[in-house]
């Protein structure tokens, strides 16, 4: 379903070209940059499954005038719709930021195995939900 590793996947998302954490944290801070490049919050994120980014988005909140439009959230939506499934069991957060909380219970929710976070590639473990 998913092409070559470098390149471009059959849904048009661009792979980096050897699929490592640095570069899939820099896709996450390439997306927080279209966020503020079109004047919304400075937030990116990706779903990294088998190797690839699956989903990716930056913040939409100011855009589409929606607070739940959290960059994790919306590359959460955005995997879940590509891959026509709502669990994405052994995938990876990677975000520019350390997630919040509405953020991490959608990851919890989502399945997702892992969040990573920052240019120092914080290990944010496998999402939980706030007490």
């Amino acid at each position: 379903m998913w092409g070559a590793r470098a390149g471009v996947t059959a849904d048009g998302i661009a792979q980096p070209n050897l699929p490592t954490a640095e570069a899939f944290i820099e896709r996450a801070f390439a997306m927080r940059q279209q966020a503020i490049d079109s004047g919304d919050q400075p937030y990116g994120a990706v779903v990294v499954l088998d190797g690839l980014i699956v989903g990716q988005s930056q913040s939409l909140v100011v855009i589409n005038g929606d607070p739940t439009a959290h960059a994790e959230m919306a590359a959460i939506r955005d995997a879940t719709r590509r891959l026509g499934r709502r669990a994405l069991t052994g995938a990876t957060l990677y975000s520019s930021s350390n997630p919040c909380a509405m953020c991490e219970a959608a990851a919890y929710w989502a399945r997702i195995d892992q969040m990573v976070f920052g240019r120092a590639l914080a290990n944010g473990g496998r999402p939980h939900l706030c007490a």
